[in-house]
């Protein structure tokens, strides 16, 4: 196959569904970066992520039907999260010094992902991406409980750009979206 004819296939399965094995893969990265959180493994789950990471959590708002669009905030509005993969790091660094009063003791947490949907990602779409990524995306249900009668429950979708590195698939964007729009929870320290 020459170089034009493999470009042009890569370029054909742009938005398509990525073949079972790539599925499998996907899922597995997920139900092992869900372990490392559940365990507090943070340094750990954050090779797990691309050095150029933007990982974003909009909030959103309560808006009638024909304002849907209007109802999650845009990039550089109110977000619960933008991060890159340094400022997730110094996160990380502040749990471990002791000084996370939010955090100490830690929170139990219990990350549940499903409906996990993988795409070849389209460049057109996407524009950070190139044809060679996927995007997942993922629905996930979190538990965490604090102290003794602290509970709190965190349901939403992820949207992921996965880009491959030197063989392994790593997060390059995360898009975390909450169901919710008005949190319950004293803080919200956990990792989604």
């Amino acid at each position: 196959m020459s170089t034009t004819d493999s470009l042009q296939a890569t370029l054909t399965r742009a938005g398509q569904r990525a073949d079972r094995d790539t599925h499998f893969e996907v899922e597995q990265l997920y139900y092992e970066e869900a372990e490392l959180l559940d365990e507090g493994r943070y340094t750990d789950w954050l090779e797990l992520l691309a050095e150029d990471l933007v990982y974003w959590m909009p909030t959103r708002t309560n808006r009638l039907r024909r304002q849907q669009a209007l109802s999650v905030a845009a990039r550089g509005e109110a977000a619960f999260y933008d991060e890159t993969k340094e400022s997730l790091a110094w996160r990380i660094r502040r749990f471990d010094s002791g000084m996370a009063w939010a955090e100490d003791p830690p929170s139990r947490t219990r990350h549940l992902v499903t409906n996990v949907v993988v795409r070849h990602a389209d460049p057109e779409q996407t524009p950070q991406a190139t044809a060679e990524d996927l995007v997942a995306r993922s629905a996930f249900l979190v538990y965490r409980n604090r102290l003794e009668r602290e509970e709190n429950v965190f349901a939403g979708q992820r949207t992921d750009l996965l880009r491959r590195e030197e063989g392994v698939l790593r997060v390059a964007r995360r898009t975390i979206l909450l169901d919710q729009n008005v949190l319950t929870a004293k803080n919200i320290s956990t990792f989604f």
